[in-house]
């Protein structure tokens, strides 16, 4: 599977910011605070990939890095512009930046690259598992603000398409033995206990910032959202995140690229049939 760089523009509408998806602001606002990582945690992807990129001898495996190195540069773009629209809402944005910021640079500082590495496959595939959740279950963002939707499935589509790629690198250079497997496990617990809680303060944060949201009402929609044990996110999530401890484990085991075929519809959506922002 070779990704593809696709530079793709999506003028978000600023006014909807904090309450583009239709069923509760609270909602919307753990997508928000989902996106407050995505900048400073793309560049470190980049960073921690091109440590090792003249360790690869596999000609594709190289082109497949350089596709990775480009969408991930457009993921951080297009996030950046969407935080700034949580920032001119008057939001708390930057101050949240500063702490992905600082914790990244520690861990560049202070972790060997194997285990920044590490970091990176189970962080992408964290990502590319709320990514297939959220194109196999429309429910997940149906009805919201069209170029919102186009943003998060476009983001959810490239993240499927590349999501071997930094785990094929980390394999490339330090093998399938007992060392190996027990370093890069050892990144999915540590990223999902540093990772997860973030996003939750974050959310609150968002939501308590946001004088518009209701403080009473909408607590069980997005409880429900989150957690419902038939339609929530976090359910869909917990086998996939398991698998990843198989030491056999990879990452197109979950094969599911029949899903990108979405791709060229939501780029021809982005391209001229939206409507334009306000």
């Amino acid at each position: 599977m070779q990704p593809i760089r696709r530079d793709i523009r999506f003028q978000l509408d600023p006014a909807r910011v904090c309450d583009w998806h239709p069923d509760d602001r609270k909602i919307t606002h753990f997508y928000n605070a989902l996106s407050i990582f995505f900048p400073e945690g793309e560049r470190f992807f980049i960073h921690s990939v091109r440590h090792y990129r003249d360790r690869i001898a596999d000609p594709e495996l190289q082109a497949a890095v350089t596709a990775f190195i480009g969408q991930e540069a457009m993921h951080g773009r297009e996030h950046s512009d969407y935080n700034r629209a949580l920032v001119e809402a008057g939001l708390p944005v930057q101050q949240l930046e500063g702490i992905v910021i600082r914790l990244l640079e520690r861990l560049k500082r202070r972790l060997p690259p194997q285990l920044q590495l590490s970091a990176t496959i189970a962080l992408e595939h964290l990502t590319a598992i709320m990514a297939d959740a959220l194109l196999r279950n429309p429910h997940f963002i149906e009805g919201a603000d069209p170029r919102y939707t186009a943003l998060w499935r476009w983001h959810a589509l490239e993240e499927t398409e590349h999501k071997a790629v930094a785990f094929d690198v980390y394999d490339s250079v330090f093998g399938r033995g007992v060392r190996a497997y027990v370093v890069r496990a050892i990144g999915l617990l540590g990223a999902s206990l540093v990772f997860w809680p973030l996003v939750f303060a974050f959310h609150l944060r968002l939501i308590a910032a946001d004088r518009k949201t209701p403080r009473l009402r909408g607590w069980g929609r997005m409880l429900a959202f989150l957690y419902g044990p038939r339609r929530g996110l976090f359910p869909k999530l917990l086998r996939p995140w398991l698998d990843y401890f198989r030491p056999s484990f990879h990452p197109w085991d979950h094969d599911n690229r029949a899903l990108l075929r979405e791709v060229d519809a939501v780029v021809a959506a982005v391209d001229g049939r939206l409507p334009a922002a306000a």
